[in-house]
């Protein structure tokens, strides 16, 4: 009982020690956490306040008074590039939570329980992807309206298929494994099973697929409000800022899509070096091949 114990806690922590090791990995976190702190720096001691007007002058460059510049309501950038951090990052989150609260029981019970009700469930959910991801978010954020809300949860449905199948998958591979035998013969029921035993077993490739996940709601939901259908002017987020700015590219005022444009850039960088790095420590057919 002693070994079964610390085992888990073993695996873990061997994990996290390839994990920060990795040196993408690391690259990714320390992009992550830079966001997460300037977004929120921005609540405390945010330069300016980033929807107050006429703190610098209209359209002013980058200088140091205003590292990122102004924009056309003499806004300071770099205030808002660091309040949009806080934004994009609670939207991202708030989107992949939806999808994984949704989308892993339905894969789940599907993979466990097959038969009609998989079927029906897997195909819901086939219809569901075949849709582009894009063009499914723009329907359902305006089907709830602007904003940022909607667009959370319009990003979040989106997500639901890609979760539902890889945890469908992960359960078809794991329900005939030796422990959950085990688990049936001492007489556990179907749900403790499938969300004690199973559930846990299958999380490697979800904590892979929600790394990528948030890099991908938070492009989504930036193209969302760029186009009016998420965040609304005067909200410091990403996307509102490229879509207030791209009318002045053409007369020479870069950096108001600039900057906005390289904090999405980086954070879903970001995101995306961390999901490799828990796929290359998470699977062991990766770390056995490395070696």
């Amino acid at each position: 009982m002693l070994e079964t114990r610390i085992r888990p806690r073993r695996t873990a922590t061997g994990a996290l020690s390839l994990l920060l090791r990795n040196p993408s990995a690391m690259v990714g976190l320390v992009i992550i956490l830079f966001w997460t702190l300037g977004g929120l720096v921005a609540l405390f001691a945010s330069p300016y306040d980033p929807n107050q007007t006429g703190v610098g002058p209209l359209l002013s460059p980058p200088s140091g008074e205003h590292l990122f510049g102004t924009d056309n309501f003499g806004r300071d950038i770099f205030s808002r590039v660091l309040a949009g951090a806080r934004v994009s990052l609670w939207t991202g989150l708030i989107a992949v939570a939806v999808s994984l609260v949704v989308g892993l029981p339905i894969g789940a019970i599907a993979g466990y329980v097959r038969g009609t009700t998989g079927m029906v469930l897997m195909r819901i959910m086939d219809m569901l992807l075949a849709f582009p991801s894009l063009l499914l978010a723009m329907a359902l954020a305006v089907a709830l309206g602007p904003g940022l809300g909607s667009a959370m949860i319009a990003v979040g449905v989106v997500g639901i298929p890609e979760f539902a199948r890889i945890m469908y998958g992960q359960t078809v591979a794991l329900r005939e494994r030796e422990f959950v035998e085990a688990s049936r013969a001492i007489g556990l029921g179907d749900g403790v099973i499938l969300f004690r035993h199973i559930l846990p077993n299958g999380m490697a490739p979800i904590m892979v697929r929600s790394a990528l996940g948030m890099g991908y709601a938070i492009l989504t939901a930036a193209a969302l409000s760029f186009i009016g259908l998420g965040a609304q002017p005067p909200l410091a987020e990403w996307g509102v800022m490229i879509s207030d700015g791209r009318g002045y590219i053409i007369s020479g005022e870069w950096w108001m899509t600039f900057f906005p444009g390289l904090a999405i850039a980086t954070s879903i960088l970001a995101f995306n070096l961390l999901g490799d790095g828990l796929r290359d420590t998470l699977d062991p057919r990766l770390r056995t091949s490395a070696r």
